[in-house]
């Protein structure tokens, strides 16, 4: 593949972690359309990586937002052959606490999202050389944190999707992976929870994770679908 034929669309990648793939990507020679409902982070950050980056503004819990953006891409760029669903919420209350909309709030974000945009993008994924789809799961999918119900069913319920595509469009060459980050240095976590998780072992960089999406995408990475890659530092090893 020729770098103008690897186009990545990014959700989340106003800050954090999608703000360091799309660096990342861009950097590999990737277009990138970088998607997010902070507009003026995701302006800024874009505006700062220069030629072959876009923003757009997109809400991944709208299918048709979803397809307007594909459009989009498509348009501007002529393909789509990536596709990395980062966005997401992270949402904590005891189950005493939770609410319906609270609750339903974390799937439409988590898993919905993810769903939709892979419903939107595939017909152009299925025309693309090499097209890989990474979706940002969590180690809350692989161990339960007390006060998680809704932001850790979400993630496993990510997980599940995961499979479920990997294998269906196996045949078509379309890889699907998933990452599963545990504490990262992000606006997701305020600074007195990185405090403590930092209390246990270093967090997590964003251009660590970064790092791994772009192998789970790149050609080293071809033979890979249906993998979850673990990036925590050994968080999940530990008992208590």
């Amino acid at each position: 593949m020729t770098s103008t034929d690897r186009v990545a669309l990014v959700t989340g990648a106003a800050r954090g972690q999608g703000a360091a793939i799309v660096k990342r990507l861009h950097k590999d020679g990737f277009l990138v359309a970088a998607c997010d409902v902070r507009l003026d982070e995701l302006k800024a950050g874009v505006d700062a990586l220069g030629d072959g980056v876009i923003d757009v503004g997109l809400d991944v819990t709208s299918a048709e937002q979803w397809a307007e953006t594909v459009a989009q891409v498509v348009n501007t760029f002529g393909s789509l052959s990536t596709l990395i669903n980062n966005a997401g919420v992270l949402h904590r209350a005891s189950l005493t606490d939770e609410t319906p909309s609270g609750f339903e709030l974390s799937w439409r974000f988590n898993c919905l999202g993810p769903f939709l945009g892979i419903q939107a993008a595939l017909e152009h994924l299925r025309k693309a050389e090499g097209a890989a789809i990474v979706n940002t799961c969590s180690t809350g999918a692989i161990r339960a944190f007390p006060n998680h119900t809704a932001y850790g069913s979400s993630k496993w319920a990510l997980r599940g999707l995961t499979q479920a595509v990997a294998a269906e469009l196996a045949p078509s060459g379309i890889r699907v992976n998933a990452v599963f980050p545990g504490p990262v240095e992000t606006p997701m976590l305020d600074p007195a929870t990185q405090a403590r998780l930092a209390e246990k072992g270093r967090l997590g960089k964003p251009s660590e994770i970064a790092d791994a999406v772009a192998f789970l995408v790149s050609e080293q990475a071809s033979f890979i679908t249906g993998a979850e890659l673990v990036i925590d530092g050994g968080q999940t090893l530990q008992i208590g």
